[in-house]
């Protein structure tokens, strides 16, 4: 394996190194969207109780199930006893009355509605327990390792976990996945029951402070801390973080906004090459050429530090050479890697900038003279 170090050729970025984020929060994780570097990581794989943010995934299968037919937002979904029963955050549902899809998903996100978890389970499922196991099941398909689900609302029960990782994946699903019905979460304020008008704004903190953030889901139990799963915009830059353990209210607020503040602030986007720049050469046997360019396949853009001062981003090209002719342009033959001061390190794949045909009969006889050449100028070998 040959290594390039990318010092001499020109890919070194000056930057500071950013202090980590020292969060109060018992368990945290963010993540840049754009770029999907992970900017922190606390405990983010230990499964701890999700509280209200496990709604998520009852979203997400509702979504799925609407965008696929199963559902229809304007169907309309009988309440039952078990799901009019639920306490807690509710839209004050009652037994036998129908309230459509696209109410309950509002009520869910807005609201924050235990009951309309329920009925939305029933409808997918036939029963909460039932949903639950399809929720632990379609989490697992998605990648979601540490999370496990014992009802449709994280209404505390002994195993209902999910981890911060798994919790900030979701999100990113929601986003990505459901673009049609992402903007429900931006919504401040949802009136169901004009009866019932105390329950009628989201609890999401950041919602009014103009930072761009747009989403996803509070939590709160007395086990679990107050929690958040938000995600915020800034010009072509996305946020996704996930909190839990916090002491109060007032605790949740600060540390979603300083968080925030936090990612944008000290790391920006930063564009290393454009499609088909070269990066360097390696040596080719037995071709027309002695070498061959290697270089980027597409648009190399980072997430980095965004202020000056100490060498913070450095990289090297990997290879195995000499490469054997015949190379055809556009091969992926090599790798660029790219090393961030306290972000995980970046794989690009580099390509065969011009084909190099094998050589024929005589560079195979100039290669063989050349090597026997080398050898008897080497002298004897000892042998001891």
């Amino acid at each position: 394996m040959i290594r390039l170090f990318a010092a001499s050729l020109a890919l070194i970025v000056s930057t500071l190194n950013v202090a980590a984020f020292e969060t109060k929060a018992g368990a945290a994780y963010v993540l840049d969207q754009t770029t999907g570097t992970v900017l922190l990581a606390k405990n983010a794989d230990e499964p701890l109780p999700p509280a209200s943010m496990s709604k998520l995934m009852t979203l997400y299968m509702a979504f799925e199930a609407v965008s696929t037919g199963r559902l229809e937002l304007d169907q309309q979904l009988l309440v039952s006893a078990d799901a009019a029963r639920y306490g807690g955050s509710t839209m004050f549902l009652q037994e036998g009355e129908r309230v459509s899809v696209e109410d309950l998903l509002r009520g869910i996100i807005v609201l924050s509605g235990n009951d309309a978890c329920v009925v939305i389970a029933e409808a997918l499922s036939g029963t909460e327990s039932r949903f639950a196991r399809d929720m632990t099941m379609r989490a697992q398909q998605i990648g979601m390792t540490n999370s496990t689900f014992m009802n449709s609302n994280g209404w505390p029960k002994p195993g209902h976990r999910m981890s911060m990782r798994d919790l900030g994946l979701l999100a990113n699903r929601l986003i990505s996945d459901f673009p049609q019905f992402y903007p429900m979460f931006a919504e401040r304020e949802f009136l169901f029951d004009e009866n019932e008008s105390a329950n009628r704004f989201n609890r999401n903190p950041l919602l009014t402070l103009d930072i761009g953030a747009d989403g996803l889901k509070t939590g709160h139990t007395s086990e679990a801390g107050y929690g958040l799963v938000g995600s915020a915009k800034q010009g072509d830059r996305r946020v996704i973080f996930v909190i839990s353990g916090l002491q109060t209210v007032a605790d949740r607020a600060r540390e979603s906004e300083a968080i925030v503040n936090w990612a944008f602030r000290q790391f920006g986007q930063r564009t290393l090459g454009t499609a088909g720049t070269q990066l360097a050469e390696a040596p080719v046997a037995l071709g027309t050429q002695p070498t061959v360019g290697l270089e980027l396949a597409e648009d190399l853009s980072v997430l980095a530090p965004i202020t000056v001062g100490n060498p913070g981003l450095t990289g090297e090209i990997i290879f195995n050479g000499p490469f054997r002719a015949p190379v055809t342009k556009g091969d992926e033959i090599a790798e660029l890697v790219l090393t961030r001061e306290d972000l995980p390190e970046v794989r690009v794949p580099l390509v065969a900038a011009q084909t190099v045909a094998s050589g024929g009969f005589m560079v195979k006889v100039t290669a063989a003279a050349r090597h026997l050449f080398e050898r008897l100028n080497a002298g004897p070998q000892d042998a001891s």
